[in-house]
């Protein structure tokens, strides 16, 4: 059995050698206009590009943030205590932006800024770089701004973080008194969020090499590894990223949770899976003529949610059971990304060494 603790925050006078006495906010659009205002109290890596964002849902995102890495970040704010409901509320936001294009987003910061800065301008000025097209909403995060938490809000959220590696978190907010003043204090949920943001100088250049998470489900690492291969599906947010690879790419593979399982070039761009054909004896088959574990046929009339798969010339591969996992080693819950943590660099380098790949 695993116990854990709420996040309990208390903030004592040194001078005055007391407990501060909590506070309340008077409303929580009081909390939003604070964070609106400095987004640093999140994150000073974020960009903070809409506030009340409209969903084609027809419901609003409290904050809607940008990172360096041109993923999304929704941040929903609640006062009081946290329900369950608020977590299925915020995998339904993040849902409704997944799909977002680059004009579609270039548009909201439009508006957001009443057209006096582009997100191209806003970008540049805050990181000192050119936003990278093509990496643009890969990945939504998700953050949820709350006083105190339920048990089973904090169970839910813990559980999607470990076993789904789902990026969502909470940041617990403090209010206590200071005299005639009000102080705030925050601390994460999971420490996992950048704290100091990067010398726009300095952030790290992406090594040219890719990231890929073979997820379980209905795909095999065993067809992959036999046909060369890899895939993802079920929806656009899992298939979307295939596309950022073209053929030359190299690709290192990691099963979540198991461990660096292969290294490849990729041969071909995505396509959905009934479209691939694979040379066999000579022969051009398609998955159905093959004999495979895995079910990549499952929606092949539904194109959002099918199966999509990038052909790969193997470097390396390696079973399964013996698949590289050590302490210090990336992971990402994107089927897809170019990292630019220093992880990712410690990993392509180490991975490079125990399988004897050539630079």
């Amino acid at each position: 059995m695993v116990i854990t603790l709420a996040i309990s925050q208390v903030i004592w006078s040194l001078d005055d050698k007391v407990q501060l006495q909590p506070a309340e906010l008077t409303n929580e659009k009081e909390l939003e206009d604070l964070l609106a205002e400095h987004i640093e109290i999140l994150n000073p890596d974020w960009l903070l590009i809409g506030r009340q964002v409209r969903t084609v849902a027809g419901k609003y995102i409290d904050l809607l943030c940008m990172d360096h890495d041109g993923d999304l970040v929704v941040v929903e704010l609640k006062k009081d205590l946290t329900p369950r409901e608020v977590t299925a509320q915020a995998i339904d936001y993040a849902s409704c932006m997944a799909d977002l294009t680059l004009e579609e987003l270039a548009e909201q910061y439009l508006q957001f800024s009443s057209g006096q800065t582009t997100l191209n301008e806003a970008y540049e000025k805050k990181y000192g770089t050119v936003l990278d097209e093509s990496s643009i909403n890969k990945n939504v995060k998700m953050v949820i701004v709350a006083a105190k938490m339920d048990d089973s809000t904090e169970r839910i959220i813990r559980y999607l973080r470990e076993k789904y590696e789902v990026d969502i978190n909470i940041m617990f907010f403090h209010v206590v008194c200071c005299g005639t003043k009000r102080l705030i204090s925050r601390a994460w949920f999971e420490e996992d969020v950048e704290e100091q943001r990067p010398d726009p100088k300095s952030i790290r250049q992406w090594n040219q090499e890719y990231y890929v998470s073979f997820g379980s489900g209905e795909r095999s690492w065993v067809d992959a590894q036999k046909y060369g291969f890899i895939s993802a599906g079920g929806g656009a947010w899992y298939s979307n990223t295939l596309k950022l690879l073209s053929p030359g790419d190299r690709v290192w593979v990691n099963i979540p949770h198991t461990g660096y399982v292969g290294v490849g070039i990729v041969r071909s761009e995505v396509q959905q899976a009934k479209d691939v054909r694979f040379t066999v004896d000579g022969q051009q088959v398609g998955f159905s003529s093959l004999q495979t574990q895995g079910d990549y046929l499952y929606s092949n009339d539904d194109p959002v949610n099918a199966e999509y798969v990038v052909q790969v010339d193997r470097l390396k591969t390696i079973p399964e059971a013996q698949a590289v996992r050590e302490i210090g080693f990336f992971g990402n819950q994107n089927s897809v990304c170019r990292p630019r943590d220093q992880k990712w660099v410690y990993t392509v380098e180490r991975l490079k060494k125990i399988w004897g790949i050539e630079p």
